[in-house]
């Protein structure tokens, strides 16, 4: 598995690279497709001499890939974004912090914000948004792959994933914020992310094919 998740690697270091500048609202550049896959890397995770994969993910609304990767960078709604969730469960974990628990609740629907909104410290949350949004944008870079079907996004999106999981080669460094964090599917996979990680891999041929279905783009 290892000469597949080197392939993995490598398509992806060899992509036109993004940070938190192209995704700002001003920033409409044709880099980015309106409908794919995206991975992200870390400043100072390397695997193989290349920056290692941190992070995949993709989107199902149509044409909302660019609307998505801002959720992640630009806007500081945790709600909205399971990774910046995470950065910040890793931030608390860190600090020792009590409020993990209630960072870890959802005040996204009127329900569960009328039944928490008493628990929530807006300016502990408002500093620590902050927090993960310096960390992401200085730290996190990303690659993208237009695929426009959203069931080849979600399965590619999948095997990309479990292939990195499985292939326990791709290790985060000793200092990786991730290390830090209370879920053990994030610490153990050095992925920012819990879902994904544990379905069908790429083989081979698979792999060949998906590549060869991007390399068309």
């Amino acid at each position: 598995m290892k000469e597949i998740v080197l392939k993995i690697h490598e398509h992806f270091n060899n992509l036109e690279r993004h940070s938190y500048i192209t995704t700002s609202a001003l920033t409409m550049i044709s880099g980015i497709p309106k409908n794919g896959i995206y991975v992200f890397f870390e400043n100072g995770e390397l695997f193989e001499g290349m920056d290692r994969i941190v992070r995949v993910g993709t989107h199902t609304g149509d044409n909302q890939l660019l609307s998505r990767l801002r959720q992640h960078l630009v806007n500081k709604n945790k709600n909205r974004s399971i990774f910046r969730k995470n950065i910040g469960r890793a931030f608390l974990e860190q600090e020792k912090n009590k409020y993990l628990k209630i960072w870890d609740m959802d005040t996204t629907s009127r329900i569960n914000k009328e039944k928490n909104i008493h628990l929530v410290d807006q300016k502990l949350e408002a500093k620590l948004e902050e927090k993960i949004s310096e960390y992401m944008q200085k730290k996190l870079t990303f690659s993208v792959i237009e695929v426009n079907n959203k069931r080849d996004r979600l399965l590619y999106e999948s095997k990309i994933a479990s292939t990195l999981n499985k292939s326990q080669i791709s290790i985060p460094s000793e200092n990786w914020l991730g290390n830090y964090s209370p879920k053990v599917k994030i610490k153990n996979s050095g992925l920012w992310q819990v879902n994904e990680l544990n379905k069908q891999v790429f083989t081979d041929s698979e792999l060949d094919e998906f590549l060869h279905l991007i390399n068309q783009k």
